[in-house]
């Protein structure tokens, strides 16, 4: 799931675009790279999250490679995509 973009099913955030950065357990970690950023994530239970079986590559293999992801990456990763989708 690392990588893969999610929205929000649930709560005051419903319908916004994230980024999976890290799981555990039932908790997933998201960031948008504004508000929620990559150093302090939106801790939200997998219940929460819809799923978008997208994978942002350079994200991906950041994760992976344990090397440190900015939130310029995100932000770009998540404009990106939303271009895409319109």
């Amino acid at each position: 799931m690392k990588g893969m973009f999610a929205t929000s099913k649930a709560g005051h955030d419903k319908g916004k675009l994230y980024i999976i950065i890290k799981e555990e357990d039932e908790y997933v970690y998201l960031a948008d790279g504004r508000l929620k950023t990559v150093d302090a994530p939106k801790k939200k239970k997998k219940k929460h999250i819809q799923i978008i079986k997208k994978v942002d590559s350079s994200i991906y293999l950041s994760i992976e490679e344990k090397r440190e992801i900015s939130n310029e990456e995100v932000k770009r990763a998540i404009k990106e995509y939303e271009h895409k989708s319109v």
